[in-house]
């Protein structure tokens, strides 16, 4: 195949350069950096901190990755906007809203207390209560406008086409409902705004109320959007909206959320931080059945990835694991239900391919995008093998290894025989799909690899993140064909064929030269791709490194040039493209520094392990001790306190699950032999840690460590 480059990038990136091709961020002034979502499985609410919906943002109610609802404003005697008192989420799938009304005709300021209560469960449910203050009886127009463009995801990031003419109304006569239903080359969808009290009139597609307050009447209205059953939507909560909000209604994500690993510590920051995880992963998960079974597995992140996702899942799972193996088990079923068949140019499947990402949108569903699923993503194959390894090393679930067992050969099968697609030993990429990926690695924006000096390389590349993960598939893979898979002559060949992966990727990635690194890849002429990448991390957590090579390669990672202070920058400061706010070119992810700590624990550099670590719980106790997805790559001695990327997505899975894969590298905490061994090595700034509820080997165990001592015991659940 024919070497071509992917699209370039800006060789001369000012300091807060325009948004990159490939980058996430698309948040218009319409809601600000303060917007706030409410959201459950695939569907989210997303609107101003008034909780209206102006038409033309990003905001809306999007369900199954199609926006049903796009303007959402309610407005007092013609006039808003409503001044907030104050707005918070509850939960992850509830908020309340405390407003009060402007000045405007016939209603001076602050005369109203207005609430808003919203929750999404077995629909998008809203609550909106009036008390009036005046000393007299007032008479007030409340409005609702309603819009509604049925986007798809794909296009409220990047432009919405004019849907108005295939839409249709049918608003009841008498006020109580509004109707709007869509359909196209055998796509549909409908929305349905329902209301328990009747409007005094509809005036096109707003609801209008007109309404005499009583001095301290509370006035009340409830709004209901039903939403129609889909993949991956989650049992919902139900009940009146003031029960949920006060949590007094039954609540499915509490209870599977109160049955997980409980973590204390002296450090409050990392408790609080393992709890906020716990609670965005209980907000990300999709809900599926796999042949009768249902599972659950995690979503990527709000607001641009509520869906299945290969590589995003795949280390989210594998991060969780020490909390129960549901998330891991759950992600390994639903990807190899969808594992790749056979040659589809369209959407770069190849058979034994792990899926990229799965969407339903009507963009997919037409054919106009791939993702029914998309697989362009050449490492999440490996990463299923590595999840599935490290699932039964922490269960020693038999069972469904050998359930798993043809997925597992069929993955080998495309490593070997797709990955590496010239038959040099390396998995590469390059894709084929006119709406494909051009870098298909998790730097996957199309400047995400460069040259030192700027140059974006020709494809096919072989990253060195690929090798890595492959070296440690295959060494994982021999392990289960030597235990449940019952198949020795596997396990020899594959111990073999890693060996030699292992001595040629040591001699063709590896830079002598500016203190010795490894190369972020090799190109599609076989040229080595000479940037400093956070890549090397990714390395030492596969095992692929020789010991002699750690020190090296842990003294670039922990340099002033990677080390921003907060975390290892994705590219080198010395690097030419290098941009603080760069997607893959500069900033700090939280995920991929939690795979440099465990590759680091593995080599035994645990005080540099720890450095990294107390870096990101100071920067999350900056960010309500959510982890952002990205953070800008400022040094911190200048900058002071971590700056978020631009519209990073939050909650977001493998920053969620950061927190918990930091703990088990201070912890030690391996799974060997049906026990639960623990190697700790607490810095003194987190003091005690103990853990409840951590599940092994099908049993629950209880953890405790301070400093280099520490136990772990079985315990009840």
């Amino acid at each position: 195949m024919a070497a071509v480059r992917p699209t370039p990038a800006d060789p001369t990136p000012g300091l807060l350069s325009e948004p990159e091709a490939g980058d996430q961020r698309a948040m218009p002034p319409e809601l600000g950096p303060n917007a706030m979502a409410v959201l459950s499985g695939p569907t989210f609410m997303y609107s101003d901190l008034t909780g209206d919906v102006p038409p033309g943002s990003i905001g809306g109610l999007v369900h199954l990755d199609t926006r049903l609802i796009s303007g959402w404003m309610l407005s007092i005697n013609g006039n808003r906007p409503l001044l907030v008192l104050r707005s918070e989420t509850v939960d992850h799938y509830s908020a309340q809203y405390v407003l009060t009304n402007p000045d405007v005709p016939g209603l001076p300021p602050d005369s109203l207390g207005i609430r808003r209560l919203r929750y999404v469960g077995d629909g998008f449910h809203e609550r909106v209560e009036m008390v009036s203050f005046r000393t007299e009886p007032v008479r007030i127009e409340l409005r609702l406008a309603v819009g509604v463009d049925f986007a798809d995801l794909f296009e409220v990031k990047s432009g919405v086409r004019d849907r108005s003419a295939e839409i249709t109304r049918g608003h009841a006569p008498d006020g109580s409902e509004l109707c709007f239903r869509y359909a196209r080359n055998g796509f549909s969808a409908e929305t349905r705004v329902c209301c328990s009290r009747p409007a005094s009139r509809v005036e096109g597609d707003d609801l209008v109320w007109e309404i005499t307050l009583a001095p301290r009447e509370v006035w009340q209205l409830d709004l209901d959007v039903p939403l129609p059953p889909g993949m991956g939507v989650v049992e919902p909560t139900r009940g009146d909206i003031a029960d949920v909000i006060h949590r007094r209604a039954d609540d499915p994500v509490r209870r599977w959320s109160t049955a997980r690993a409980l973590l204390r510590s002296d450090n409050r920051a990392l408790q609080e931080t393992v709890r906020q995880s716990r609670d965005d992963l209980a907000a990300l998960r999709l809900d599926l059945e796999v042949k009768g079974e249902r599972i659950m597995l995690p979503g990527a992140g709000l607001p641009w990835f509520l869906a299945v996702f290969g590589r995003d899942t795949l280390i989210a799972a594998y991060q969780t694991l020490s909390a129960g193996p549901m998330l891991a088990k759950g992600a390994l079923l639903a990807l190899a239900r969808l594992q790749g068949n056979e040659c589809d140019d369209f959407t770069d499947e190849e058979p034994g391919k792990i899926l990229h990402e799965v969407r339903s949108g009507e963009l997919t569903r037409t054919g106009v995008k791939p993702y029914g699923p998309y697989y362009g993503s050449a490492d999440a194959t490996q990463l299923w093998l590595i999840l599935l390894s490290e699932y039964w090393r922490w269960t020693r679930d038999d069972q469904t290894v050998r359930f798993l067992r043809d997925n597992a050969l069929a993955a080998l099968h495309w490593i070997d025989r797709y990955g590496d697609r010239d038959g040099d030993g390396y998995v590469e990429y390059a894709t084929r799909s006119p709406e494909g990926l051009g870098n298909q690695c998790w730097r996957d924006s199309p400047d995400g690899i460069s040259f030192s000096d700027g140059r974006i390389p020709v494809l096919p590349i072989a990253s060195s993140d690929l090798q890595g993960y492959v070296y440690d598939a295959k060494l994982r893979l021999a392990e289960l064909a030597d235990g449940p898979l019952a198949d020795p002559d596997l396990a020899r060949r594959l111990r073999a064929e890693a060996a030699e992966l292992y001595d040629r990727f040591n001699r063709d990635f590896w830079i002598e030269g500016r203190g010795g690194f490894y190369a972020v890849g090799l190109d599609g002429d076989k040229n080595p791709i000479d940037s400093k990448t956070s890549n090397m991390g990714h390395l030492l957590w596969s095992g692929i490194v020789p010991p002699e090579r750690a020190d090296a390669v842990v003294r670039q990672l922990m340099a002033d040039h990677m080390f921003s202070g907060w975390g290892i920058r994705t590219l080198s400061r010395e690097e030419r493209l290098y941009n603080a706010l760069g997607y893959h070119r500069g900033t700090v992810w939280p995920h991929d520094n939690s795979l440099a700590v465990l590759g680091m624990a593995r080599y035994g550099y645990r005080a540099e392990a720890n450095r990294i670590s107390l870096a990101l719980l100071e920067a999350a106790e900056q960010f309500g001790h959510r982890l952002p997805e990205a953070m800008s790559g400022f040094p911190r001695e200048q900058w002071l306190f971590a700056v978020p990327y631009p519209t990073a997505c939050s909650p977001q899975a493998w920053a969620a699950g950061t927190p918990l894969a930091l703990v088990r590298a201070m912890l030690g905490a391996e799974p060997a032999d049906g026990r639960l061994a623990l190697d700790p090595d607490i810095p003194p700034e987190i003091g005690r840690i103990s853990v409840e509820r951590v599940r092994a080997f099908g049993r629950c165990w209880e953890v405790e460590a301070v400093g280099r001592t520490g136990y772990a015991r079985l315990a009840e659940c």
